[in-house]
């Protein structure tokens, strides 16, 4: 459901067959870093240990494995003929992102057991400290950036658009996150994040587009996006990428605790 639009992606498929192994390791590092911090914060089990809470992530990084495997072979996308240096490569790069969808499904539609029933009803249930609000944002960012990150339109508006119309992107996406965070009807806006104070809105607002901003950066260098282009470049695609990204970020703090 989170992460089906990636294995339909073309992109995908490409940028795994070309993606170097150190790159492909430090996709799936930065993957179970970021599964940690979401089930540490947001899991079903809240009050599972780090131990408990490693092992539910490598699950789930197993669940996407096996799924995104199974997926590429039934569409063809890889066969017994490929290199497999290259299969692992696909399958890598797919099941990454779907392992953080597996995550995030199990924590927001899979909740309905006893433990949580004592959590709705208030008992032992902890507000997220501003890094687990950071995590959220994260994740939420992936999710929505991954999506589009590969795809060749993001090359082609960052090139041909003028630099002008590029800072008013990023002054939108500002302006995205503002709204979401602060004056939207989202579930969570009044408990997470609301605030009055001036200075506290615009922080929030800043570091949400901060988080969004190093999401796009990492998903777009992690797709090969950033290989051989200039600097000015890289950063357009970036703050180009970062609109969808902010979306998400900001939906993910509040949507995903």
């Amino acid at each position: 459901m989170f992460s089906l639009p990636l294995l339909y992606t073309m992109e995908v498929w490409w940028a795994g067959l070309v993606s170097h192994p150190y790159r492909l390791i430090a996709y799936v590092f930065a993957t179970f870093i970021l599964l940690l911090g979401y089930n540490r914060c947001a899991g079903l089990r809240r009050d599972s240990s780090m131990l408990e809470v490693a092992i539910d992530s490598l699950e789930e990084m197993g669940i996407g494995l096996l799924v995104a495997g199974l997926l590429l072979f039934l569409l063809g996308r890889i066969t017994a003929e490929m290199p497999m240096t290259e299969i692992a490569g696909v399958i890598v790069l797919e099941a990454m992102t779907v392992a953080i969808g597996v995550s995030i499904g199990t924590a927001q539609l899979g909740a309905g057991g006893k433990e949580d029933e004592g959590l709705s009803a208030g008992a032992g249930k902890k507000e997220p400290h501003f890094a687990g609000q950071m995590v959220f944002a994260f994740c939420g960012a992936v999710l929505f950036a991954a999506n589009v990150a590969p795809t060749e339109e993001i090359v082609v508006i960052a090139v041909e658009t003028a630099w002008l119309k590029i800072i008013g992107l990023a002054i939108l996406s500002l302006l995205i996150a503002f709204l979401i965070l602060h004056y939207s009807d989202f579930r969570g806006a009044d408990e997470f994040v609301r605030a009055d104070h001036p200075t506290v809105i615009l922080l929030g607002t800043c570091v949400t587009y901060a988080v969004a901003l190093i999401s796009s950066a990492l998903i777009l260098w992690f797709f090969g996006r950033f290989d051989g282009v200039t600097l000015v470049t890289a950063l357009a695609q970036t703050i180009v990428l970062g609109v969808a990204a902010t979306l998400g970020a900001s939906a993910g703090r509040l949507l995903l605790q």
